[in-house]
């Protein structure tokens, strides 16, 4: 016979086990909840022959318990312990982040996390008949919290970049609507990020590459967008008109549009688009 003792006094996880072991459909399991002096207890027997399997059912239904039920506070936690000098707000939009980072590679994060917790219920509970939840959690997964901790890490550097990215587009802003405007009008011509600044009559502009003398100061970067960028502020147009040779917009020109607002216009499909259209693959060649 195989007993095991699993003890810890959280309510949600004592419902949690109860009925997980109710839904089982293995023969030979019986258990039982006890209350004793420091824990309450659920004490599992098993009669059966294959104890390696009936381990790895328990140890499968605790890593389950850590993700589904702990792991959320658990985010929290490290949050505000490895990042107590972010305010309660911007904590709040880390953990959105890492909720987001989470989702997006779901399928892999989750295996590797639930491969850790399995292999070190079960190699502790094929050995050891009592188990103490908090203390487990505490000083036998430390592959896990790795785990937590590179997520969190990757979603802080995420909120810092984001956030730089709005006080540039911010101090931009502020720029733009304190200076007089140099010109009426620049079209860019736009593929791959790759541009072409033409005047109101169609006339190329060269590119301000004096970045000595860039009207930002950000680490951000946009390559060779960073002229572009530069030519527009010490231009200063009251419209822009961008001409997308392919269908989307990538970061760029997002920027250029939070950055300009209202003068810039997404053109696709006018007269000029379709001309520069025609000669797109030999456009941008050095």
């Amino acid at each position: 016979m195989k007993s095991i003792c699993i003890k810890t006094n959280n309510t949600n996880l004592l419902d949690y086990l109860l009925n997980e072991l109710r839904g089982l459909e293995i023969k030979n399991v019986c258990f039982t909840l006890k209350t004793f002096r420091h824990y309450k207890n659920v004490i599992i027997h098993y009669s059966g022959k294959d104890v390696s399997g009936f381990c790895s059912i328990i140890s499968t239904i605790l890593a389950f318990l850590i993700i589904d039920e702990l792991e959320e506070n658990f985010i929290k936690k490290l949050i505000t312990q490895n990042y107590f000098y972010f305010d309660i707000k911007e904590r709040k939009q880390i953990l959105s982040i890492c909720y987001d980072l989470l989702a997006e590679d779901f399928s892999n994060l989750f295996n590797e996390k639930f491969n850790i917790l399995h292999n070190n219920f079960l190699l502790y509970i094929s050995s050891n008949k009592s188990l103490v939840l908090n203390g487990f959690i505490n000083f036998r997964m430390p592959d896990y919290w790795k785990i937590l901790d590179k997520v969190i890490d990757e979603a802080v550097n995420t909120f810092i970049i984001e956030k730089e990215y709005l006080e540039f587009v911010s101090l931009l802003k502020l720029y733009i609507n304190s200076q007089a405007s140099l010109c009426n009008v620049v079209h860019i011509i736009y593929s791959s990020s790759n541009s072409i600044l033409l005047d109101e009559d169609k006339n190329i502009i060269k590119h301000d590459k004096n970045l000595f003398d860039a009207k930002y100061l950000s680490d951000i970067s946009f390559s060779s967008n960073d002229y572009t960028l530069n030519s527009l502020l010490n231009l200063l147009p009251k419209k822009i008109y961008i001409h997308l040779l392919e269908d989307y917009a990538d970061e760029f020109i997002n920027t250029l549009e939070a950055v300009f607002e209202n003068r810039v216009f997404i053109c696709r499909d006018c007269n000029i688009c379709k001309m520069y259209k025609n000669q797109k693959h030999s456009l941008f060649k050095k």
